[in-house]
């Protein structure tokens, strides 16, 4: 069946249905991925996330880590974020990716839904455009945890086009991971409500977090964040200095002449997008290049209105 599909042909699906019809966890595994991700079928994450969740009490792991993530953050489906927790600390006992999450979350101030209950340290920068420093947003531990997470999946960096596929960035010469909403595990996703909480916005509207690696001579040439006539515009953009162990790539706001260093942790926060809408030209920044060292940033983009499924 996979080799069918693989091959594009519709039969595969035809006889992965029927494999999975007869409860083998497997199929119905491999069947929740092609609805997630709109292959070979009409994309349909809600009943995706309802076959991994078939395949999961089947005893499928990977299917079961997924619906634990799922639960978590109420991506195409319900939240529940106490269940969540329970299950993330059954499946720490036995798989240690789980358990430093678990650890992680222990370790967060946080309320009975996973949001943080502290304050925030705010520093204007700049009001034209609009940026903030927000200090310590992210532990020592947290940027050390989400560098360890990326490793694996560092690829050369990519940006969602205005119909959600990522495509390659042509203008950004970095390395980058991005946690996409199956992937984001709990530890990550309450990272991402603690962002929406210090930026005054809902965690449904933020983009996937991405970590991005900048080697020496890597750079991010001038660019804007926002997507030009996009329907769901990018207003705000949170970048999260995940060390400070390098030397140059500086966010530099070419228009401005402000240009910033945080320190691990530290969080950049600025708008990108003027009160009627519009892409605000001086928001246009840069991410100078590394001379020395290596350079991790993460990077989450937050829509006007909701943008997950």
């Amino acid at each position: 069946a996979l080799e069918l599909i693989s091959a594009g042909e519709a039969e595969g699906v035809t006889l992965l249905r029927q494999i999975a019809s007869t409860g083998n966890a497997e199929a119905l595994f491999e069947l929740a991925d092609l609805f997630w991700s709109g292959t070979m079928v009409p994309q349909n994450p809600a009943h995706g996330r309802l076959l991994f969740e078939y395949a999961a009490g089947l005893g499928h792991t990977e299917a079961n880590l997924l619906a634990t993530n799922l639960l978590a953050s109420g991506i195409a489906g319900k939240r529940d974020w106490s269940t969540a927790i329970a299950r993330l600390e059954a499946e720490a006992r036995v798989i240690p990716a789980r358990k430093a999450a678990a650890d992680l979350i222990a370790a967060m101030d946080l309320d009975a839904v996973g949001d943080p209950k502290g304050s925030f340290v705010k520093r204007s920068l700049s009001l034209e455009p609009k940026a903030e420093l927000v200090e310590e947003l992210l532990t020592r531990g947290e940027c050390e945890y989400l560098i360890t997470a990326a490793q694996p999946n560092f690829e050369p960096s990519m940006v969602y086009d205005s119909a959600r596929r990522l495509v390659r960035d042509t203008i950004r010469t970095s390395d980058g991971a991005a946690f996409h909403w199956l992937i984001e595990d709990p530890a990550i996703h309450a990272i991402n409500r603690r962002i929406g909480c210090a930026t005054k916005t809902s965690y449904e509207d933020g983009e996937p977090l991405q970590v991005l690696r900048y080697s020496p001579g890597q750079q991010y040439h001038p660019h804007f964040d926002w997507v030009d006539g996009a329907a769901n515009q990018r207003i705000i953009t949170a970048l999260i200095y995940l060390n400070d162990d390098y030397d140059g790539g500086q966010t530099a706001f070419v228009r401005t002449d402000l240009e910033v260093r945080g320190q691990t942790g530290d969080a950049l926060v600025f708008n990108n997008a003027l009160a009627n809408g519009d892409g605000d030209p001086l928001a246009e920044h840069a991410g100078l290049a590394v001379t020395h060292g290596t350079k991790y940033l993460a990077t989450r983009w937050i829509r006007e209105r909701r943008w997950t499924p």
